[in-house]
Parts: structure tokens; sequence; C-alpha cells
């Protein structure tokens, strides 16, 4: 059983969709998470610009290199603390939901946003305040989706409010949706208080809403400073051994995409990831 691997657009050092695509199936990646304005940034991406002549533009250049569009990643503040900002935010991914099937795509991710208008780590995301903020949003956005047969695809952190694998399932919980799924990065929920106990994170993560999983990230983490620090795959401490072992088992030809890894990187971690897939295919 092949490892499904691609990798996100704006990790590539292109700009042109063509070429995007081409390098990423030079590569032997056959899918691809396409973030719209992180990618283009020469080509009108904002709200409102969007059409089926785009997308289906943005389909056939990848499709033509045999690169699937597996994630529209159209990563915003969902909680931000200006209101008007935030609904601003919120019609950007809607747009995005009505226009992913012309892309080929069935999913819509984001992360959950910060209570802040500046992103980063503060323990006042974690408050139940934030989290009904999250609720409210994804809702929202789910009930859009519903209308056009979309997946929301939601990625927790500790950098957010769904910042552990219990708030991830309160969410689905609450939201009560099939369009709410969740984009599962390990590597997210990873601590200084809970790295060393991986085995447990991530049993935890897969008991709760392993069944919900639609795509994976694929990137590393080290300590630095006291500090989770992320880095290229294959450079850090991810126990990718535990997470294939699970996905062969019970998700099959789930699409990995590999972030926060760009060139001169790549190919080594592809080749690291394909291993170690490898040997959780095999039991070694």
């Amino acid at each position: 059983m092949k490892l499904n691997l691609g990798i996100r657009g704006h990790d590539i050092d292109y700009q042109d969709p063509n070429q995007i695509a081409k390098t990423i199936a030079a590569k032997g990646l056959g899918v691809a998470q396409l973030a719209l304005a992180k990618s283009f940034p020469t080509i009108p991406t904002n709200t409102g610009s969007l059409s089926p002549g785009f997308a289906k533009y943005m389909r056939n250049a990848f499709r033509q290199n045999q690169v699937d569009i597996a994630v529209l990643g159209c990563y915003i503040n969902m909680i931000h603390p200006d209101q008007e900002k935030r609904k601003l935010l919120l019609d950007r991914f809607k747009e995005h939901i009505r226009f992913a099937r012309d892309f080929g795509c069935s999913i819509v991710g984001s992360e959950t946003g910060n209570v802040n208008e500046k992103m980063g780590y503060t323990e006042n995301n974690f408050t139940e305040e934030a989290f009904r903020k999250v609720v409210d949003s994804v809702r929202e956005l789910t009930t859009e989706a519903e209308k056009w047969g979309i997946i929301v695809g939601i990625e927790g952190g500790i950098n957010h409010p769904i910042h552990t694998p219990e708030k991830m399932k309160r969410l689905l919980d609450e939201v009560n949706s099939n369009h709410l799924q969740v984009i599962f990065d390990p590597a997210n929920f990873m601590s200084m208080e809970n790295y060393q106990n991986q085995e447990g994170v991530l049993q935890e993560s897969f008991q709760l809403f392993g069944d919900r999983i639609v795509a994976i990230h694929a990137k590393d983490f080290v300590i630095e400073d006291n500090w989770i620090k992320m880095v290229p795959v294959g450079k850090g401490l991810l126990r990718y051994d535990l997470l294939f072992t699970w996905l062969k088992k019970h998700k099959p030809f789930i699409e990995v995409l590999l972030e926060n890894t760009k060139e001169p990187f790549i190919d080594e971690s592809i080749d690291y990831l394909n291993k170690q897939y490898e040997k959780a295919n095999d039991g070694s």
C-alpha cells in the first residue's frame, strides 16, 4: 500500500500554477494543498474574484500533471476580535466553499484563529469564551458547506482555541454536522507538557475523532529554548511510526500533505516519509 503523499503549493518556489504542478509531479507526488493568496500573490484572489472559470483553470493545470487538489487552504482568523473584519474573513471562506467543486476539491481548510488580531501563542485562546466563538463561526461555515456538499476541514493546535484533542471532539459534537471534519496535524498538538508522551496524544486523538480525519499534515518539531519549534519532516522528534501504523490500518490512501518543508529539504523529507510508511506496512 503506497503512501498518498503531497505538499502545500506555496512550499514550492514558483507562482505559476503549471510550474507548481509540474514540480510537484516531478517529485513523485500526486496531491497538493492550495492556498490561493499564498501560491499566487500576483493573481487577484481577494473575496469576490473567484469564479468557476478561475477554479477550472487551476484544476486543469494540476490535473494535466496528474496532481489532485486535495485541500483548498483558506486559513483565516475566524474569531477575529473586530467583528466586521471577522465577517469579511468568514465571507472569504464561504466563497472558497462555493467554488471548491470547480477546483475538483471537496475540502476547505482552516485553523481556528486567535482572540487577538495578531496570531501567536496565548493562553487567552484556551478560555470557554474563545471556544464558544469558534463554535459559532464553524457552525456558520458548516451551514454554508452543507448547501454545496463541501467539507469544512478544521485543524487544531496549541496556538489556537482548539488546542487539545478533547477540544476538537467538543467542537465536532457541538456543531454536529458530517460536513465538519478534521485535518490532523499531530505536531500541532505537541507541547512542553506532552511531547514525551506522543503515543498518548496520538491514541487520544484517534479514539476521540479518528473517524473524522480527512487529511494529514506532515511536519516535524524539536525543542529549542524550552519551546516547541517546527522543522522540516525527518529533522525532529515526531513519531511517524505511530502515526503511519494507525493510518495503514484505519485510513488507507488518506492524503498526507508535507508542511513547513521547503527546498532544500523536500526530497529527503519525501524519502523519509516513504521509508517510515513502508516500515509501518511491514510491521518492522
